[in-house]
């Protein structure tokens, strides 16, 4: 139910939103997070995978490292982190 309320709100207010794979937990309230997305090479034709890492709030530190999660852009919290974590989609094994 609030996955759908997540979505409409992200799509009404134009913010991006991803899933990605929690690399680190380590800092207070904040996580690494690892986007993979598949882009088309010109010139060849074959989908490469382009990685970013970005840093989001996680106010209650649920997420651990290995985790799918949820993200979604917010305004700036610190010099590196606008992004905020939505929820927490698969638990790592």
């Amino acid at each position: 139910m609030s996955d759908n309320k997540d979505r409409t709100v992200a799509a009404k207010s134009g913010k991006k939103e991803f899933i990605g794979i929690v690399k680190s937990d380590k800092m207070e309230k904040t996580i690494v997070v690892s986007i993979e997305t598949l882009k088309l090479h010109p010139l060849y034709k074959k989908y490469v995978k382009r990685a970013k890492k970005v840093k989001a709030h996680d106010e209650k530190n649920e997420a651990k490292t290995g985790d799918r999660v949820r993200v979604i852009e917010c305004r700036p919290i610190s010099k590196e982190k606008c992004w905020k974590l939505v929820e927490v989609i698969e638990r790592a094994r």
